[in-house]
């Protein structure tokens, strides 16, 4: 099977490629802009592997994007490329604007294109429980697939606009597409920026944020 991730670099996309790769009968495009937050494709491990391929795309140069994909003509797009830092998207929204929404809008339309090609076509996409809002401290409540959507910055508003651009193309095109609401992931290859490995980090340092002590 032919498989495009596009934010192979992060630490999902990476474990989601070595477990893909375990399957010998997979072929791995992974296209992501590799940026400053990404670990840097030479030193994984699998870049050496036969089945893996990698490129330097920024998702939104539709151009470049839709020559090279159209020519690798995936069975499935794995969609994780996205800027995901709440806090930066707060101080440069701008980036996340171009890279968020812009970037799946340009995978869409080129997604729609494949699809018309060949009917077995699919697309993830995976998203954040960011887009649902925020939940009190004390609420003994959860977020479902069927709360209401109440973005809280930049960042989830970003997400949840790409959201309905991949339901709009699922409805309107009959493209077969999914979309995947996560938490707070963690494992190997995280940045430290996240918030599960900064509050290690805090731990091992032995800092304390007023904001995590509740009386």
């Amino acid at each position: 099977m032919n498989i495009l991730i596009t934010g192979g670099l992060g630490f999902i996309g990476i474990n989601l490629i070595n477990k893909l790769l375990s399957n010998k009968k997979n072929k791995i495009l992974n296209i992501d802009k590799e940026s400053s937050f990404s670990t840097k494709n030479n030193n994984l491990l699998f870049n050496k592997s036969n089945n893996y391929k990698f490129i330097k795309i920024d998702l939104a140069k539709y151009n470049l994007l839709y020559k090279k994909i159209d020519k690798y003509r995936p069975d499935i797009i794995f969609h994780l490329a996205a800027e995901s830092h709440v806090d930066r998207s707060i101080k440069d929204p701008d980036n996340f604007i171009f890279s968020n929404i812009i970037g799946t809008y340009n995978l869409l339309k080129i997604s729609n294109f494949l699809f018309k090609k060949n009917k077995k076509f699919k697309f993830l996409y995976v998203s954040t429980d960011e887009v649902y809002g925020s939940l009190g401290l004390n609420e003994n409540k959860f977020f479902t697939e069927n709360s209401n959507y109440k973005p809280n910055s930049p960042y989830s508003a970003s997400k949840a606009s790409s959201d309905h651009f991949v339901r709009s193309y699922f409805e309107t095109h009959n493209l077969p597409a999914i979309i995947t609401n996560c938490s707070n992931n963690f494992g190997p290859y995280q940045n430290k920026e996240k918030f599960i490995p900064t509050i290690i980090s805090s731990l091992i340092n032995k800092k304390i944020y007023q904001s995590m002590v509740t009386v």
